[in-house]
Parts: C-alpha cells; sequence; structure tokens
C-alpha cells in the first residue's frame, strides 16, 4: 500500500491537471478549490511516507559503508528500445526534499488565489511544475530523471511570460535558455555514462557499482556538475537567477528558489558525485574557488539592491553557495549540512517570497525606499518578514543555524587551505548579510507611514496560515535536527563511502 501511494505523489498533480479540463475557467472558486484539494492530499501523503521511512531508515543511519537503500521500490520496463525503465524509491534525502517541496506546492497554491489572468491556465502549471519537481526527486532511472528535469523549464517560462511583472518575457526567456543549456551539458553526460558503464542500464543503482574509466570522468564530472550547478546558480552561472525571480509571480518565485534551486545541487550529489566519485576528489577542491562570489560578494551585491526580490535572490545565490561549500569538502558531516541546507533554505526562500509577494499585491512596489511604516497596518505580514530574515540570518533556533554550523564545521574537517580560507570568509559575510536583512526590515517596516498606504490590510486568514506554516517548519528543523540528521545520514553513507574508497590518480597533470 505505501508503494501505492508513493507512486501517487507525482501522479495526482497530473490528474487533477486533466480532472480541471472540462471545468470553466470563470468557474475561479471550483478550481482554486480542486487544486487547494489535490496539493494537500499530495502533502499529507509525503509527510505519512516521511515519517515512514524515518522508522524504518533510522535503523542503519549509523552504517558508513551502507550500500544504496530504496524503499517504496518500484522497476518496471518503460522504453524497451533505449533499455530504460521505470524506477522510483525513496531514502531519507529525497523523502525531506519531496516534503518540502509539497509544502512549498501547497503554499503556492494559497498565495495564488488572487492571480490576475487565466487562473485555470495557472494552476495547471503549477501542478505540472510540481509533477516535475516530484518526478526528479523520486527517479533512480537516468532517463525518466532527466524527462523530468526538463519538464520544469517550459512551465517556469510560460508562467513568467504569462502572469509575472516587469521584464516578464526577458526574464522567463534568460531563465529558460539558462537552464537549457546547463541541461544539454547533463544529456551529453549521461549518454556516456550508458556507453562508459557496459552494464546496459540507466539504473542509478547498477551504474554505481562500476568503476568508470578515469579519461571519461576527468572531462564527464565537471560537465555534468555545471550543468547540475546551473539551476543552483554556481557562480558563473548565477546571472538568471535575479531576473527570473523578479519577473515571476509570488509562487513562481516560491517553486524556483524553495525547490527547482535544490533539484540541481541534488543531482551534483546525487548523480555526479555517486557515479564519479574519483572524479569528484579531483574537480571539488577547484569549485571552492567559485564559492568566492556566492557567499561572499552575494551579499554586498544584496546591499546595493533597492527591489525586494532582487535582494533576495542575491540572499538565495550567497545561501546555495554554502550548499556547495558542504558537498566540496567530501566530509560526512559537510554532505549531511549541504543536505540539511537544501531542506533548511527551501522553506526559508518559500517564506521570503511569500510575504514579500503579499506585500506586493497591497503597496503595488518592491522597492523598499517608497515604503516606510508599513508594519502599524500589516504587523502579522510585517513580522512574518522579520522572521523570514532572522532565519536567514542563522539566528540560533531556526533551520539555518544548524545546516550552516554543519556545513563549517565539515568544512574545515577538509585538510585544504582554500577550502578553509573560504570557509571563514562565509562566516564573516554574515555580518553583510545581517546589514542588508536588518537594513531592508528597518526601511520598509518602521518609520513615517507614506498618506498613499493609510488604507493597507494585513493578512487573509490563508495568508496568515502559509506565514505560520512555513515559520514553524524553520524552528522545528531548528529546534528538533536530530530526526532528519538522521535520515540524512542514512542516505548519504553510500555516497560516502563511494567517495572514500575513491583512488585519487594523477591524469593529465591534475590530482595527487
Amino acid at each position: 500500500m505505501d508503494t501505492i501511494l508513493f507512486n501517487l505523489i507525482w501522479v495526482i498533480p497530473l490528474v487533477t491537471v486533466f480532472a480541471c479540463i472540462p471545468i470553466p475557467a470563470a468557474r475561479e472558486r471550483l478550481l482554486r478549490g480542486i487544486h487547494t484539494a489535490s496539493a494537500t492530499l499530495v502533502l499529507g501523503i509525503v509527510c505519512y511516507l516521511t515519517f515512514r521511512v524515518y522508522a524504518i531508515g533510522s535503523v542503519s543511519a549509523n552504517e558508513v559503508a551502507a550500500p544504496l537503500l530504496l524503499r517504496f521500490f518500484t522497476d518496471i520496463p518503460w522504453l524497451s528500445m533505449f533499455n530504460a525503465h521505470y524506477i522510483v524509491g525513496a531514502d531519507g534525502l529525497n523523502m525531506l526534499l519531496l516534503a518540502l517541496t509539497a509544502f512549498i506546492v501547497w503554499a503556492g497554491v494559497l498565495v495564488s488565489y488572487r492571480i490576475k489572468g487565466n487562473q485555470k491556465v495557472f494552476f495547471a502549471l503549477i501542478q505540472i511544475l510540481a509533477t516535475s519537481v516530484y518526478g526528479v526527486y523520486m527517479s533512480f532511472d537516468l532517463v525518466l530523471f532527466f524527462v523530468f528535469y526538463e519538464m520544469e523549464a517550459l512551465c517556469m517560462y510560460l508562467m513568467i511570460a504569462c502572469y509575472g511583472s516587469g521584464k516578464r518575457d526577458y526574464g522567463g526567456k534568460k531563465l529558460t535558455l539558462t537552464l537549457a543549456f546547463g541541461s544539454s551539458m547533463i544529456l551529453a553526460t549521461l549518454f556516456g555514462l550508458y556507453f562508459e558503464g557496459g552494464v546496459n542500464s540507466w539504473s542509478i543503482m547498477e551504474l554505481s557499482k562500476v568503476t568508470l574509466p578515469m579519461e571519461f570522468q576527468m572531462w564527464a564530472f565537471p560537465l555534468m556538475f555545471m550543468g547540475f550547478a546551473v539551476s543552483s546558480s554556481l557562480f558563473p552561472f548565477h546571472f538568471w537567477s535575479p531576473d527570473g525571480h523578479s519577473a515571476a509571480p509570488t509562487a513562481v518565485s516560491m517553486l524556483a528558489a524553495g525547490v527547482m534551486m535544490k533539484m540541481g545541487a541534488y543531482g551534483c550529489l546525487r548523480v555526479a558525485m555517486f557515479l564519479m566519485p574519483e572524479a569528484a576528489k579531483i574537480w571539488l577542491p577547484y569549485v571552492v574557488a567559485l564559492l568566492i562570489f556566492n557567499v561572499v560578494l552575494g551579499p554586498f551585491i544584496a546591499l546595493r539592491h533597492k527591489d525586494l526580490k532582487y535582494i533576495t535572490a542575491y540572499s538565495s545565490i550567497s545561501h546555495l553557495g554554502l550548499i556547495f561549500l558542504g558537498l566540496a569538502a567530501l566530509t560526512p558531516v559537510g554532505l549531511r549540512g549541504a543536505s540539511l541546507q537544501m531542506i533548511s533554505h527551501g522553506f526559508l526562500t518559500g517564506l521570503f517570497f511569500a510575504t514579500i509577494g503579499m506585500i506586493y499585491e497591497r503597496t503595488h512596489t518592491r522597492d523598499i525606499t517608497q515604503m516606510g511604516g508599513i508594519m502599524r497596518k500589516m504587523p502579522f505580514l510585517g513580522v512574518g518578514f522579520v522572521l523570514a530574515g532572522f532565519a536567514g540570518l542563522g539566528l540560533p533556533g531556526f533551520s539555518g543555524f544548524i545546516a550552516e554550523s554543519t556545513i563549517f564545521i565539515g568544512a574545515f574537517q577538509q585538510d585544504s587551505t582554500l577550502t578553509r580560507i573560504v570557509t571563514i570568509l562565509a562566516i564573516l559575510s554574515i555580518t553583510t548579510t545581517a546589514v542588508y536583512i536588518l537594513q531592508t526590515a528597518n526601511r520598509m517596516l518602521h518609520g513615517p507611514l507614506p498618506q498613499k498606504y493609510e488604507s493597507l490590510t494585513d493578512g487573509c486568514f490563508r495568508e496568515k496560515l502559509v506565514i505560520v506554516v512555513l515559520v514553524a517548519c524553520l524552528l522545528f528543523i531548528g529546534i528538533c535536527p536530530g530526526w532528519i540528521s538522521d535520515m540524512l545520514d542514512w542516505s548519504i553513507a553510500p555516497i560516502f563511502a563511494k567517495i572514500s574508497a575513491a583512488t585519487q590518480p594523477v591524469i593529465g597533470g591534475i590530482g595527487g
């Protein structure tokens, strides 16, 4: 029964789209109710299965050399001409990412009740986007993985171009073309994995049992890693994120920053590092140098912006850089911290963009210099934004503190001068983060209230519910991180076991 429920996670959103086709677009209340019920149903299933995975998986959480064990495993022949199978399953990491996605999709539907335009099409695109993200996190066949991975780009463009604001066509095209470039890099290496693997299979589990030729790994790993890293805004492929977020509607920003950008980091860990560990040990130290922009310069760029979405976008680039710092550390603690940061940052950016969207809907501006004193009229939304800022600072009690501290500890365990220097710079950059967050909150929430904002209203029940749930998730992870750490340790054990067992030969003057 649990296996059936697991497979329904990506099916339910797609079925919802087809079920709503005969409903007229004018029946907005009915359409909103159906999509909310669908998102709530998936959320309930995911939460139930997450605890089921934890109850089973925590037994082997400390087995460092444990094999890749999947719950709710399904293997059905799919595209026989390509030897592709429908292979899905769950371990701690992808189950937590599925839970994150379910929460963000549910919240995105609730905050989109007043979206202007054809709501029927908009909610259908949200569900298709959700199907794509769910499918990526569930898949363990590379063909299936790539099909789901590609679905999200078209949905993102349509939602930004048709329902966004500002330079929406430019922002949508920039996002889509950049992601397509990353996907082309990934696709080139997938064919290489299949033919060099020699097992006549696209299965991640089967390919993980093979030691790929080092000559292949040396070009395939950086190509695949950077292809995935495009989605996670690793420098120098970060440029799509600020323009894409600024033009996107609220729900799209929540989904893009909250879950879609984690797909890249997840692919780096689950596919590139797991299948090519020898090359990972050689190339990842060079990735650390790129992080100087993400974790150090990102906050300074956020400091000079006045647009709330640009500020949050550059803040996300900085926080996502910490994920790659944890991955590049190549230590169990570092990998755990990177995984924790994926979850933490997802809820954080979901909360940030949700409150920004609610404020924009009322003030019709995201320029903090045109605001002031709005806390008097919108105390609940103001508190929600401030709590998001505290979580972004890594304040103790919130999930960011646990995740970032774990990354810093794991990075310091790496015997690399460059890694430790970048880690120190990342810790010092928290001061800059505090400056732009406190400056932004002070400018928009305090001071004299402009006359034009005298009629502002606070959040409605569903908006308050979204803020309460997302804040509760941030606090719950921050106060009770133990059970999540157990699930992640169980999941990253086989990945770290392959990396630690990998040799590091010198190829073409690189390595050693």
